[in-house]
């Protein structure tokens, strides 16, 4: 996930949202999205197939403070900037196996993922993925009831 020039044309592979900000991204590529994004998706073999009907759309988002929205965006912009200290390296590279090898993109997502549970209110230390799914039904059954 990342940003794309204006003017940029995409195939019909690929999702977009139109002036996304830094606290979408934020929000999008946190280990919360993501655990959603495992459960929710469709997949083609076992490639997922990102859907803005199924996983994005339904998808709960937190009610946040501006502060909390502040680090949020300070956190996805850290990303960014440790993507660009890696030029010449793919997103294979970057998000593989050995992503230990980034130490600044690592910890920028430990980061992200941090201030993004923590605008849930959920315990980062105590929250397995499974729990972090489990709550996120929750909010979509309570979303999808009003």
């Amino acid at each position: 996930m990342g940003f794309i020039k204006a003017g940029t044309i995409v195939t019909d592979r690929v999702q977009i949202i139109p002036d996304a900000s830094l606290y979408d991204f934020g929000i999008i590529i946190s280990n919360v999205h993501m655990a959603w994004t495992r459960v929710v998706c469709m997949r083609l073999k076992s490639d997922y197939s990102y859907s803005k009907d199924v996983v994005y759309n339904n998808f709960p988002w937190p009610q946040i403070t501006e502060l909390q929205k502040s680090k949020i965006e300070d956190t996805a912009q850290a990303i960014l900037m440790a993507r660009a200290l890696y030029p010449n390296s793919t997103p294979a590279d970057l998000y593989g196996e050995e992503m230990y090898l980034y130490p600044e993109l690592l910890k920028a997502h430990q980061a992200n993922d941090r201030a993004v549970m923590q605008g849930y209110g959920f315990n980062i230390k105590e929250m397995s993925e499974a729990d972090c799914v489990a709550e996120l039904m929750r909010m979509y059954q309570e979303l999808t009831q009003a």
